[in-house]
């Protein structure tokens, strides 16, 4: 690209995808309809362990629409169990997990029968006809009592409450750290459950071909080609004869990172009725059948010397699966099991994780997966020694962390950072902050004894994200692999469309790829058109997740255009009659060094390859091309986030009065992009510290099952941010680029919590459970005070 043009990569373009979604012009699984289609509606347990000694459907066929009724046992020869892609360890205990009960439930909102009907209101309504009688079971609630000898069992044929215990030891033994440390600390951090909500609840439709058996199957998931093979495995329908579509899809974060038992219901009942069917969630259904993210207790001992010198960390994890295994459950603590020791130096590192089934919505993936859990417990625990040694958050964190010039750096959780400046992002946040000038004013209230106190967290963070390498994937017991495809067709007008295996559902993915292949090949970015979520359109992927879209797919699209472009320059070295090595390539113009003249552009050479009237001997009729790339290695963004609160002491209230963040997500292919995707971050991890909860009661019952109850904060609840970046690129792609999708809800969540705890420090305040309700501050207060 010549210096007058303005490269794509690097400009703050508006989203491709915005004016058909801002118009109403979308196409949301809900919206979609055919003759003929019918509608599903699904009973589900009220209780949360029973045993099921009757289910009558017969009742609900009298029901005016209703053209079909059936329980678990009805359907049950039509469908295996739903799949567990990551077994972690050798002897996991793995339950079958069937997709609508049948003899047992294990957590209320678990499926027990199905209505179909002529319109999903009547669906609806005819669930209240069906008979159910259940022997009730006692529920498993506690992780720490369902692992004692006399607990309830959440699968009695298992004899154990433990699906698994996942160790990790590297460097010195810890034991022996223990015992020469000079300062070791213990402490204890619960995250609570977190309930996923995305705009467009899910949802499938499934649309049967009965003279071929073939079957496509529309779903509101963030992986339609890993869900297209688990359900063929799940089904039995052979997985060519099954095509899977995502449309447009409103939001994920995490919770349509899965193969749903709805989805293998729908497509059972539309095959054995030979009718389209539909199944859409109601929002409160989502509360109980969605996955659910996070619940983990965490027991933190981190040894250092007087002088701040981290020696080492030790890390014991309960971490709530929930009453099943689903895709990727077991494996989400291994995600931040590498990254409890963040970007910090020490010479120990001991971790253990045990699995524990309660009879709660399964746990799977949320927002970071694994990686904010990690973040909270290291950077909380800092601030802890900090205390304990008289430093500054900010001056411990500077004494330990790796120094931007010993990058690469392999820590002692066998990780190898490509890339980094910890104390350029510092530094640049704190400038911003005003951290001196804040905490100065936080000195002279705590000396007025001013009832409403200021507080200021620090979160130094980093995490892995990108996921792909398949060889680690593999060593970590992973189902599958990490590669991502993508391919280039460049049309006879000389227009482009982008073949992508990854699956947007609001990251703004066809606006990225957009300029990404618009600048290796010289073409308009209107020129780009983005192919995506559909198995037949696009049949290789491995879809979203994990901040690897633009890492992996990112890269699998910039190589696939190059080749286009090695590919056009032979036609062009043969039409121009010049060898390949004299032809240079600026703007999408080939042109032979010295004769400006002599020139050809893409367009014209697509067109030449369409006609292949004259092409270089033995070369096939097309520069289009492919690519699948696997990485080497993750990639690693990392930052400073600064939180500044004020609590009133009085009536526990905590209000975020400023909010300072500068990431590092190496190259930026469209700002505008990346700033959305911070401060949605934010907006999460923000929620979980203050505001989000799911609650249960003591009979296992969800209490917390609808936004009356659970807290997600609206634009007034958040404050102004303000965020900023540094830019160390990436080794390990050609683009140079690292994740951004996880890195606002990673670092935020400790960022607050640290500030409300430091406000309160001065009160005899250490901790406040998370989220800091104004109930929860108050009455750590009064306990303090007591």
């Amino acid at each position: 690209m010549s210096e007058t043009a303005e490269r794509e990569v690097g400009r703050s373009r508006p989203r491709k995808e915005d004016a058909r979604l801002l118009t109403g012009q979308t196409n949301w699984t809900d919206n979609i309809s055919v003759g003929g289609l019918l509608h599903l509606a699904i009973l589900r347990s009220p209780m949360a362990h029973a045993h099921i000694d009757r289910v009558d459907v017969t009742p609900a066929l009298e029901r005016p629409g209703v053209v079909a009724a059936f329980s678990g046992s009805d359907l049950a020869d039509g469908m295996g169990s739903l799949p567990c892609a990551w077994p972690v360890t050798e002897d996991i205990v793995l339950p079958d997990h069937p997709p609508i009960a049948v003899d047992e439930v294990r957590y209320a909102g678990d499926p027990v029968a199905v209505v179909v009907a002529r319109d999903r209101y009547a669906a609806a309504d005819a669930l209240e006809a069906i008979e159910v009688d259940y022997t009730p079971l006692p529920p498993v609630l506690d992780l720490e009592a369902a692992l004692t000898e006399n607990s309830p069992l959440v699968h009695s044929d298992k004899g154990t409450n433990r699906s698994y215990l996942w160790p990790l030891k590297t460097g010195e033994d810890f034991d022996a750290v223990r015992r020469r440390a000079e300062v070791t600390l213990k402490r204890r951090y619960v995250h609570q459950r977190l309930i996923a909500n995305a705009m467009e609840p899910r949802g499938v439709v499934v649309t049967p071909l009965a003279a071929s058996g073939e079957y496509t199957l529309y779903s509101s998931t963030q992986i339609p080609h890993i869900l297209r093979i688990m359900l063929a495995v799940v089904t039995g329908i052979p997985e060519h004869k099954l095509r899977v579509i995502a449309p447009d899809v409103g939001g994920g974060f995490g919770s349509k990172l899965q193969v749903y038992g709805e989805e293998a219901i729908a497509l059972t009942i539309a095959r054995r009725l030979g009718r389209p069917v539909k199944w859409t969630e109601s929002r409160s259904e989502g509360y109980l059948a969605t996955h659910h993210g996070r619940g983990m207790i965490q027991d933190i001992e981190i040894a250092a010397n007087r002088d701040g010198e981290l020696l080492g960390l030790k890390a014991d994890l309960l971490v709530d699966m929930g009453a099943y295994l689903m895709l990727v459950t077991p494996g989400i603590p291994i995600l931040g099991a590498f990254m409890y020791p963040g970007i910090y130096k020490m010479g120990s590192y001991e971790l253990n994780v045990t699995g524990v089934f309660t009879t709660k919505t399964p746990t799977d993936a949320y927002r970071g997966a694994g990686r904010p859990e990690a973040t909270y417990a290291i950077e909380r625990v800092m601030d802890e020694l900090a205390i304990e040694l008289g430093l500054d958050p900010v001056e411990l964190r500077r004494r330990n962390w790796i120094g931007h010039e010993e990058f690469p750096y392999t820590t002692i959780a066998g990780l190898t950072y490509d890339s980094g400046n910890y104390e350029a992002a510092t530094e640049k946040a704190l400038a911003l902050f005003d951290y001196d000038k804040l905490r100065a004013e936080q000195a002279d209230r705590n000396r007025r004894g001013d009832s409403v106190r200021l507080g200021i967290g620090v979160s130094t963070y980093t995490e892995m994200c990108g996921l792909a390498p398949s060889r680690v994937l593999r060593d970590l017991r992973y189902g599958a692999g990490g590669w991502e495809a993508a391919s280039i067709r460049v049309l006879p007008t000389g227009k482009v469309e982008v073949v992508t295996g990854t699956s947007p559902h609001g990251q703004g993915h066809v606006t990225c790829w957009s300029q990404i292949a618009a600048d290796v090949l010289g073409v308009p970015f209107e020129d780009v058109q983005v192919v995506h979520g559909d198995t037949r359109a696009a049949p290789q992927g491995m879809d979203t997740y994990g901040s690897r879209s633009l890492v992996v797919g990112g890269t699998a699209i910039h190589q696939a255009a190059r080749k286009v472009v090695n590919k056009a320059r032979k036609v062009a070295a043969h039409l121009l009659e010049a060898s390949e090595q004299d032809l240079e390539f600026t703007d999408g113009v080939f042109s032979v060094k010295g004769s400006p003249d002599a020139r050809k552009t893409l367009q014209e050479l697509a067109f030449e390859t369409f006609s292949s009237h004259d092409l270089p001997d033995g070369m096939e009729p097309t520069i289009n091309a492919g690519h699948v790339t696997d990485p080497d290695d993750f990639s690693y963004p990392h930052g400073t986030h600064l939180c500044a609160v004020e609590v009133d002491t009085e009536t526990g209230r905590t209000h975020i009065r400023s909010y300072v963040c500068v990431d590092d997500v190496g190259k930026v292919i469209n700002p505008m992009i990346v700033e959305g995707q911070v401060h949605g971050g934010l907006a999460q991890g923000i929620a979980q510290a203050l505001y989000e909860e799911a609650v249960y009661d003591d009979q296992g019952n969800l209490v917390s099952g609808t936004m009356a109850d659970y807290l997600v904060p609206s634009a007034p609840d958040l404050p102004e941010f303000v965020t900023d970046r540094t830019e160390t690129p990436s080794t390990t792609n050609p683009l140079g680029v690292k994740g951004v999708g996880e890195a606002g809800t990673i670092a935020s969540t400790p960022a607050v919590v640290n500030a409300v705890v430091d406000a309160l420090r001065p009160l005899g305040v250490t901790e406040v459970r998370m989220p800091c309700t104004p109930e929860r501050v108050w009455r750590a207060i009064e306990e303090a005070s007591a």
